[in-house]
């Protein structure tokens, strides 16, 4: 029997076969796939061969489909362990917000740049634009344009006022979209605002720290009435980057890549290379500087996020 990951617990998954029938499962054995090992071997979005214990509301995952993609993060802690956030992804959607809290711009960066390894495409949504007073928009527009200049789609949104929501559900609308972003950026907001029955807990943002407080403490697959399904995944303080080779990495970064030719040097590394055509643009403001310190944050195997001027 087939079927979709929809949930993960940890040692429990909820699969929705193909017939519609929700079953709880666990995995028998250990499981490699795609090369990887993982924290969690089964993830959100997986296609998976089942079959049914005694216990006909129980089952066992026996094999993992080969992927489409999938979009992963290395834990920022000591253990460096590689976690698998969602698999079978057609869009992702990262909420950044300017404050309350700080979506830093080391983030952004090493999140797209690992979409873009794994061949996904990204949708930047700049949330609580209703909260922001108009220095603070000039601010958030500015870092706005960094991406749009670089051929990202960018929308500011309210996902509690629903500003601009038509426009995401239009994006969304027959794919299998993956939500990520900090912990008290809006996920669990929007999800509501797109399908008020779910009636996701959210909580306030830290007075103290200015976080956000986990609400969605697992990944789950929702199905919106609107042909959309989305993963809502737990929220992420730190994204830590699986190693790519110096080689590769400028790949990663779309107007690297897209000024890669003009180097002087066909393995140029855009760090200490003379002529290169990436560290002019820098240099001329046709790169934002944002961007090189990411890139160059990420190439020294820099773990922390940084704020960074745009």
């Amino acid at each position: 029997m087939e079927g979709t990951v929809y949930k993960s617990t940890g040692s429990w998954y909820t699969v929705k076969t193909d017939t519609g029938t929700l079953i709880s499962c666990r995995i028998k054995g250990k499981f490699r796939t795609d090369q990887i090992s993982s924290t969690n071997p089964v993830a959100v979005g997986d296609r998976v061969t089942i079959s049914i214990d005694e216990n006909p509301d129980e089952g066992v995952i026996h094999h993992i489909h080969d992927r489409k993609n999938y979009i992963v993060r290395k834990s920022v802690n000591l253990s460096k362990q590689i976690h698998i956030l969602a698999a079978n992804i057609d869009i992702a959607f990262l909420l950044i917000t300017l404050n309350n809290p700080v979506t830093y711009t080391a983030f952004i960066d090493r999140f797209l740049a690992t979409a873009k390894a794994f061949g996904i495409e990204v949708v930047l949504l700049f949330n609580k634009e209703d909260t922001y007073t108009s220095q603070e928009l000039t601010e958030l527009r500015q870092l706005k344009a960094v991406y749009d200049d670089i051929g990202y789609h960018c929308v500011e949104i309210s996902a509690l006022k629903g500003t601009n929501i038509d426009q995401v559900k239009t994006l969304m609308a027959s794919k299998v979209c993956m939500l990520s972003g900090h912990s008290g950026v809006g996920k669990s907001t929007l999800v509501n605002t797109l399908a008020p029955m779910l009636n996701i807990k959210t909580k306030a943002i830290s007075e103290q720290h200015q976080q956000g407080q986990h609400t969605t403490t697992h990944a789950e697959l929702h199905e919106l009435d609107f042909g959309a399904k989305i993963i809502d995944t737990p929220g992420i303080r730190g994204f830590g980057m699986i190693a790519f080779s110096p080689q590769e990495l400028g790949d990663y970064f779309v107007e690297f890549f897209d000024r890669k030719s003009q180097c002087k040097f066909n393995d140029c590394l855009h760090i200490d290379e003379p002529k290169c055509a990436v560290k002019s643009a820098v240099a001329s403001g046709d790169i934002a500087a944002s961007r090189y310190k990411s890139y160059t944050q990420i190439f020294a195997g820099e773990d922390q996020q940084y704020r960074t001027d745009f």
